[in-house]
């Protein structure tokens, strides 16, 4: 046997810490957490390579708990192997300003590796990290890259749609680095999940192609716990799911309730699971020095690991070629002169000229890797010439997604999220609904990477009011951290992908189906990353500012012009690719850019929701679409030359005309 009594004794503390944590706070979840104790003792003491003093150390093990409600367990596990989390931590759990919040935050708590909570999220950015390990494994051998992706989820993960898709493409793709460990214990809020599910979780996990070790009721067993883990680390062949039937709440008097999921043990009920667990009933926060000393020990036991990882880093030619790229800017010397320029005048759709700035990044961005969910070619997210990523083909960068857009956004940020590798996902806007969930843990992560969507307004034409975008970029821009940038021209995407590159976070690109003409003599990087900026300058005294966005820029430009000569007017046109960024700038700027004592207009193939804050008159579309040609629809619309001539007929005042 290798455990002994003290390992009983750790996990009762484990036990007793999430019973007290969530009894301080008056909130929380306090059942799952006590029934995965056991499970927890043994990863993080038997199990996981990881160097609690280096928490960022890049060939570690990766934890992911994508039943996030049971935070107080890894925030117990952090404190006790010694990541700098202290009991003081622990009793402010949930409190304001605390770094243990309701769930875990990546970037805001050291040992965190993802965000999770929104159930399934977790799940699909494991299968995301280990597409990276393998990628990044292979590219630069087992001495620099060889670690596993551990996730434990519940029934709630494998409820939701995301953990299919994402366990199918897992499969599909043979991840042998990955393992789920299922915490089987039946129990949802509203009662035993017999009331709404009644899956037989290996026979489809079996079906993706994942090696399913089920191991029933030994959820308290160590041996049998350990095995298994053992087992699923050295299948190399395909990803692995432990399923591990647990008691809720277990050993407490709420034992496989739906009631000790959340917030129901309270001073008698904890009382008397203590002295069950053999804990002092009536002092909270237990850890006695002896298991403390036994947990800080597994901590730094990864530390001689580490070390001679730093010495093959250093030894390695990797360390001076491919690895320094990856682990700093992740870009190579002159990469900013590889990205296309067009002449004016040329006409090309926004997603092909994006299609080439990705192409031509390729060779200068040795991280960058993505595709799109079975809209490659149509996305302009396709990549010639550096291999398919499969199990085959482990290094390659072109990733086929499937029709499985919710996982695709979960799985690029465990990509992000990993280092080493910069993810580009693509699908048309209109789905950017079915990645939402995912793209707002992104903005809330700050996961690098670049969201496409392109077929960007009702010019995609044919397919109708269920294919084409209206509110989703206003509700795009609604999401905090997560810079939305829709392009005029292919000169002002190529600057847009410059940008997107260096950005410390998510970015966005909305691109268009169709042709659209190039409208600037240059890449302007240094414009785009104001957010806005003036693309046509009055011939004489300004009286009218119209502020356009994508295809509507082109729209903006010829209006000026024949406002200009129609009515004696002069007109200034403002490109703002990027709402966000332009909010950043000073007010200043803002002004030079948008006077204020001018009047306005503003045209976007979209809802017109929070145009009122930089246009005075607004032209969009605030219905669905229609099923019609795209020159059609937008005519059909109003997304028309006469429409901003009439606009301006409208507002531009008497005397100024």
């Amino acid at each position: 046997m290798s455990f002994s009594e003290i390992d009983q004794r750790s996990i009762a503390v484990i036990k007793g810490l999430a019973m007290d944590a969530p009894h301080a706070a008056k909130s929380g979840h306090q059942g799952t957490a006590m029934a995965l104790a056991p499970l927890a003792h043994v990863l993080w003491t038997e199990i996981m390579k990881y160097d609690a003093g280096q928490p960022l150390w890049p060939d570690r093990d990766r934890f992911i708990l994508s039943a996030g409600h049971a935070s107080i367990l890894l925030y117990s596990m952090l404190h006790l192997t010694g990541y700098g989390l202290t009991l003081d931590d622990l009793k402010k759990f949930r409190q304001l300003n605390s770094i243990t919040p309701g769930h875990p935050e990546r970037g805001h708590t050291d040992g965190v590796e993802v965000t999770t909570g929104p159930l399934g999220q977790g799940f699909a950015n494991g299968v995301g990290m280990a597409i990276a390990e393998r990628n990044l494994r292979t590219r630069l051998g087992d001495d620099l890259c060889n670690h596993n992706i551990w996730v434990v989820c519940g029934d709630g993960d494998l409820s939701e749609g995301i953990s299919h898709e994402a366990a199918s493409l897992a499969g599909h793709l043979k991840l042998e680095r990955l393992t789920v460990i299922y915490d089987d214990n039946q129990i949802t809020i509203d009662g035993p999940t017999d009331l709404a599910l009644s899956d037989d979780a290996a026979l489809r996990f079996r079906s993706y192609g994942w090696n399913v070790i089920e191991l029933g009721e030994e959820s308290e067993n160590l041996e049998s716990i350990k095995s298994a883990l053992l087992e699923a680390k050295t299948e190399n062949d395909r990803p692995s799911i432990v399923i591990l039937k647990t008691h809720i709440g277990e050993p407490s008097p709420h034992t496989d309730t739906a009631a000790v999921h959340g917030y129901s043990l309270k001073d008698e009920e904890i009382s008397e699971t203590k002295i069950k667990l053999g804990l002092p009933e009536n002092e909270t926060f237990f850890v006695p020095d002896d298991v403390l000393e036994n947990y800080r020990a597994a901590g730094t036991r990864g530390e001689k690991i580490r070390q001679e990882w730093e010495k093959n880093l250093n030894d390695s030619n990797n360390s001076t070629d491919l690895w320094s790229v990856l682990s700093g800017s992740g870009l190579k010397k002159g990469w900013e002169e590889c990205l296309p320029v067009w002449e004016p005048d040329a006409n090309i759709a926004t997603r092909n000229a994006s299609n080439e700035c990705i192409q031509s990044l390729m060779e200068f961005m040795p991280g960058l890797i993505g595709g799109g969910a079975d809209l490659t070619g149509n996305t302009g997210t396709s990549i010639s010439g550096y291999g398919i990523q499969s199990a085959d083909e482990p290094e390659g960068r072109q990733v086929f997604f499937g029709v499985r857009e919710h996982a695709m956004g979960a799985i690029s940020n465990g990509i992000s999220l990993h280092g080493g590798l910069f993810p580009v996902t693509g699908t048309f806007l209109v789905f950017s609904d079915y990645m939402r969930g995912a793209v707002r843990l992104a903005a809330l992560s700050n996961a690098k990477g670049v969201f496409i969507w392109s077929h960007d307004s009702v010019a995609v034409g044919e397919d109708g009011p269920t294919h084409q975008p209206i509110e989703h970029i206003a509700s795009l821009r609604a999401i905090p951290n997560l810079d939305v940038f829709r392009p005029a021209d292919a000169n002002e995407t190529s600057a847009a992908w410059e940008i997107a590159v260096t950005h410390e976070g998510p970015t966005a690109m909305l691109l268009t189906r169709q042709n659209t003409p190039v409208l600037t003599s240059e890449k302007n990087t240094h414009s785009i990353a104001k957010g806005a900026y003036i693309i046509y300058e009055a011939s004489k005294d300004p009286a009218l500012t119209i502020i356009a966005t994508g295809s509507e820029v082109s729209i903006a430009c010829q209006a000026a012009e024949q406002i200009e000569d129609s009515m004696n007017s002069g007109v200034r046109v403002v490109s703002m690719p990027c709402m966000e960024v332009f909010e950043r700038q000073s007010n200043d700027y803002k002004n030079s850019v948008i006077d204020p004592a001018l009047p306005s207009i503003s045209i976007e193939a979209g809802s017109t929701f929070g145009w009122s804050k930089w246009a005075d008159f607004s032209i969009g579309i605030d219905s669905f679409g229609v099923s019609a040609p795209g020159d059609v629809a937008l005519d059909e619309f109003g997304i028309t030359v006469e429409s901003v001539i009439n606009a301006a007929r409208s507002i531009i005042p008497e005397e100024a005309e």
